[in-house]
């Protein structure tokens, strides 16, 4: 009995065991960063103090993941890199013979994919197309063609093998581009609806590929933003639910931090994540795979989190390896250029006529020579202070590189155009206790609304005319223009010359399309000047000229009734800004 018994236990250690029990666990970590906006280093150029977050943060997160998962980190950007700090716009314009540090660092972090953002394409091709030679990992955009071949311009997806696990990484950029940017910068190139373009490259991916991950890294928000005919602005949620196939969607470009879990058109789970913007997050999606035999996949789960990187130290060895790009940068910005009699700030805009504001409109007319000037705060709550002015202060009272445009207008144009820019910005006062700023507790946290209902970027004034808004009245019906500040009538059917940024010429913000009422393939038409260089190089001219400046409120609008806009300032400046 004991020999049978042997006999058999030697049979069971030399028989083959069936192969189900030959499975294998992989962990993959995806980690992504969106709208850097130029915050590499944990400096700011503009404020010259320490910043939060940064890309050197990110390094000692990203480093800490490889020694513990390897090669199954994934590292991806998505876009809107190559605007923001002055450490861009030296690698851009100043001394764009040099590398771009936008590339450096991408390369530098190891980074496995990126994309475009529409804040990249403001760049110009020169700069752009030099970008993308520079970065060694591939450049994601499916839905960017190039019209003279009908192809895309960069790569429409990318596949990465890891631990036998196959991913499929898509880029898409929001199409919105040519109601924002002049033409020129993006010549020769079309920008496809998304929405079809995720079906066709999804199929595509699949017949081909046959990837056990799909992850799309989309430049647009989640939902909202311009909407046409042809296109919608933010669509990421609307591809998660339409679309079937992906994974993980990680977006960007609203600036606007989100997690979520969307079933879609086969019931199921897509986890969508949004970092917000300027390196201060990560969006960090994990996924738990099950392999069987030949990495067929058995089980997969995939879990998320938007990782906050205040915590975390500043990676030495990639100051270290930055550090001569970043005393360039200093020298540049540091440099004096004039100086300013007394202190402006952009929350001044909001509630009135404002010095910020109206110093950038006495700019506009000045080179122009335009009738009336347009423009709104580009930055939330930032000041100029009184005493020595230097370049890196040009950032904070022109935060893009728009250029600067004449348009031609009609009267009625122009107020239409302020009626909406107000609908937008002011609430209707049902009573002396309202609200006179149209708010939303729900934006406290989105960077482009700052608790305001709406982006506060489109919130346009206007100098070379007088003129009240009346907060009890409905939208459409707020504005009432008294006469040219010069003294001459103001007339609804008479052309003039309107100076405004090129972002708002060429349709940014809908205000001289749904609201002025021109259509927008007639925008162009319109233009009759358009600067050489961006308005920021000439307001440091200004500077330079000028060696010193008092800027003033020129006092040409205000909200009436003033018995109730005056107490209702009072009340929304110290909730937004606690004085």
């Amino acid at each position: 009995m004991k020999k049978t018994i042997l006999a058999f236990i030697t049979f069971l250690m030399l028989t083959p065991m069936p192969s189900l029990g030959k499975t294998k666990n992989v962990v993959l970590k995806i980690v992504e960063t969106s709208d850097v906006h130029g915050y590499f280093f944990p400096y700011d150029f503009i404020n010259r103090k320490p910043l939060e977050g940064t890309l050197a943060r990110v390094m000692t997160y990203v480093g800490e993941l490889r020694k513990q998962y390897g090669e199954n980190v994934i590292l991806l950007d998505n876009g809107d890199i190559l605007q923001g700090q002055p450490s861009c716009y030296y690698c851009n314009f100043v001394k764009p013979e040099i590398p771009n540090v936008a590339a450096e660092v991408i390369n530098y972090m190891g980074y496995d994919a990126q994309t475009i953002g529409n804040h990249d394409v403001e760049t110009g091709h020169a700069v752009y197309d030099k970008w993308i030679k520079e970065v060694n990992c591939p450049m994601l955009g499916a839905n960017i063609i190039e019209t003279k071949t009908n192809k895309p311009y960069v790569t429409p997806y990318t596949i990465l093998n890891r631990s036998g696990v196959k991913i499929a990484i898509m880029g898409l950029l929001t199409p919105a581009i040519p109601n924002w940017l002049n033409e020129e910068l993006w010549s020769g190139l079309k920008f496809d609806e998304m929405v079809n373009a995720a079906k066709y490259w999804m199929t595509y991916i699949q017949e081909k590929e046959q990837p056990d991950v799909v992850i799309g890294l989309f430049h647009s928000g989640s939902d909202g933003g311009i909407v046409t005919p042809d296109y919608e602005e933010d669509v990421s949620l609307r591809i998660a639910r339409e679309v079937s196939g992906f994974d993980i969607i990680m977006f960007g470009h609203d600036h606007t931090k989100h997690h979520s879990v969307v079933k879609n058109v086969a019931g199921e789970d897509v986890l969508c994540l949004d970092p917000s913007c300027n390196a201060l997050m990560v969006a960090e999606a994990t996924v738990e795979l099950k392999l069987g035999k030949k990495n067929k996949v058995l089980e997969k789960h995939v879990m998320g989190e938007v990782k906050s990187m205040k915590s975390y130290e500043i990676d030495a060895d990639f100051m270290r390896y930055f550090q001569p790009t970043i005393d360039s940068v200093k020298t540049y910005v540091d440099r004096k250029i004039g100086e300013i009699d007394n202190t402006i700030y952009t929350r001044d805009c909001y509630f009135g006529n404002a010095a910020f504001s109206d110093f950038i409109h006495d700019i506009q007319l000045a080179i122009t020579n335009a009738d009336i000037s347009i423009n709104a705060p580009l930055t939330f709550n930032t000041s100029i202070k009184a005493g020595p002015v230097y370049v890196s202060d040009m950032f904070n009272l022109y935060k893009y590189e728009n250029y600067l445009y004449v348009m031609r207008m009609t009267g009625e144009e122009i107020r239409k155009h302020l009626e909406m820019s107000y609908d937008l910005w002011v609430n209707t006062m049902k009573s002396p206790e309202d609200h006179i700023m149209l708010l939303n507790d729900g934006t406290l946290d989105d960077k482009q609304r700052y608790m305001f209902k709406n982006l506060a970027f489109n919130f346009d004034s206007a100098a070379g005319i007088d003129y009240e808004v009346d907060v009890t009245q409905p939208d459409g019906k707020k504005v009432r223009i008294l006469r040219m500040s010069n003294g001459e009538p103001f007339d609804e059917s008479k052309w003039y010359r309107v100076a405004l940024n090129s972002y708002r010429g060429n349709g940014g913000g809908e205000l001289l399309t749904k609201g002025a009422g021109i259509p927008h393939e007639e925008l162009k038409s319109r233009i009759i000047y358009q600067s050489d260089r961006d308005q920021r190089y000439y307001i440091m001219k200004e500077f330079e000229k000028s060696g010193r400046l008092h800027p003033k409120a020129h006092n040409n609008w205000r909200f009436v009734p003033e018995e109730w806009a005056g107490p209702a300032i009072i009340r929304d400046r110290k909730l937004l800004f606690g004085e």
